[in-house]
């Protein structure tokens, strides 16, 4: 099911770069914690990077099938592992393994967003940035977006909710204040959908799709074959046609 204020459907996609193996970075956030991230780079200084952060329990490693698929699109890519995170898939998160221990509020793992952010833009200076999370990272993104007006270019959030303890509005007040074309994926479960809906319904403005598949799962692992075969294909041409809509949009 496809619900969508404003989806211009043409698939006028990067053109396909010169293949640039993945490469492990690190990076510090404001409070000195060191960020271990994958950079898929594509041999194009201007190509959209595409800021990849995990859901709960999880890592970097999430992205492994997803963040090469992106790089064959033409997007860059830059897979983030965040104090919050686990061994949900291998290798597990690496950041969380040298502080010792997962950071048990979400909204700590914001600073880690905008040392990615700042990374990107001073690796990449002339390309648009579009920040993607998973589960509670994809209710960051719209804090993170909310914050860097000018940065952000783009959001898409999979299976976005009101996931931070002790405030029920959090997500909804910072969709809010984003500015910049937004696409929402829920798993095809009723509870979820309707969390993702009413943050969707905060976002202001026409550009944003609110995609809910036929077969999906939690997260961004919708798009992995392993853990969604029967929805998987589904999910990405949903992707794939937001992401070639905001590129144009940016020409």
């Amino acid at each position: 099911m496809l619900r969508s204020l404003v989806f211009i459907a043409g698939l006028g996609l990067v053109p396909k770069p010169a293949f640039v193996p993945p490469q492990p970075v690190t990076f510090s956030a404001a409070d000195g914690t060191q960020i271990y991230a994958t950079a898929y780079d594509v041999a194009s200084a201007t190509a959209p990077v595409v800021l990849l952060f995990h859901q709960a329990g999880s890592s970097k490693s999430e992205y492994v099938p997803i963040a090469p698929r992106l790089t064959q699109l033409g997007y860059g890519a830059l897979a983030v592992d965040l104090r919050s995170g686990g061994d949900l898939y291998a290798p597990p998160n690496e950041t969380v393994q040298h502080l010792g221990k997962s950071a048990s509020d979400y909204r700590a793992a914001l600073p880690d967003m905008d040392a990615a952010l700042a990374y990107v833009k001073k690796i990449h200076p002339h390309a648009p940035v579009y920040a993607w999370g998973s589960s509670y990272s994809a209710a960051l993104v719209f804090a993170f977006a909310a914050k860097h007006p000018g940065d952000v270019r783009a959001v898409l959030a999979f299976s976005p909710n009101e996931y931070v303890p002790g405030d029920k509005r959090y997500v909804r007040d910072a969709a809010k204040r984003v500015r910049c074309p937004v696409f929402v994926d829920s798993a095809a479960d009723a509870k979820e959908e309707r969390g993702a809906r009413a943050i969707f319904d905060a976002v202001p403005g026409g550009d944003k799709i609110d995609f809910v598949p036929r077969a999906g799962v939690h997260g961004a692992s919708t798009l992995r074959d392993d853990r969604d075969p029967g929805g998987a294909e589904e999910n990405w041409d949903a992707v794939t046609r937001f992401l070639a809509h905001v590129t144009a949009t940016l020409r």
